[in-house]
């Protein structure tokens, strides 16, 4: 059976998640995954929500209480199961005119392998958590690097300047 890197994919890693201001007053939260072996990138802007439960995971932040990734990761062990890789796949077209980025996450579990569909910032957060490769379709990022100049397109490649966005655990007492 061929590689994923053989059949169109580019192997990356979770690199940093950052929030950008926009003109407006909006903060966009994105994540941005890096080649391990070339020299591409990828910037997805995803919920607050996730990127918040990401930057925690990225940055050793705990809490007493799991969060949904750590949630979801905990059934999947206890049902057996783990991640063998997550994939960005596809695009799908958005009712704003726009595409939205598409995930797959293979899971090997006690009836054999199972994809699973999945939002990427779901399936990051939880690749974040578990050792898993991250692979990007080729035509993916092709479609990425052809946003040229629009606003949502300066926007994200700001992402690959700003620094890593961080949450500190604030203490009653200080």
């Amino acid at each position: 059976m061929p590689a994923v890197t053989d059949t169109g994919f580019v192997e990356m890693r979770l690199r940093k998640v950052v929030g950008i201001g926009s003109a407006d007053g909006d903060i966009s939260s994105v994540v941005v995954l890096h080649g391990v072996s070339e020299d591409r990138h990828l910037q997805i802007q995803i919920g607050q929500t996730e990127a918040f439960n990401l930057s925690c995971t990225l940055t050793g932040v705990e809490f007493a209480r799991p969060m949904s990734p750590q949630f979801a990761v905990g059934l999947l062990h206890a049902l057996g199961g783990r991640i063998r890789q997550v994939r960005i796949d596809r695009l799908m077209p958005v009712a704003a005119g726009g595409t939205a980025y598409c995930a797959t996450v293979e899971v090997e579990g006690a009836t054999g392998v199972e994809l699973v569909d999945a939002r990427p910032s779901d399936a990051l957060n939880l690749v974040a958590l578990v050792p898993a490769p991250i692979f990007v379709a080729r035509d993916v990022l092709a479609e990425a690097e052809r946003q040229g100049d629009s606003a949502e397109a300066a926007l994200l490649r700001r992402a690959l300047e700003a620094e890593q966005m961080t949450v500190r655990q604030v203490h009653p007492d200080r």
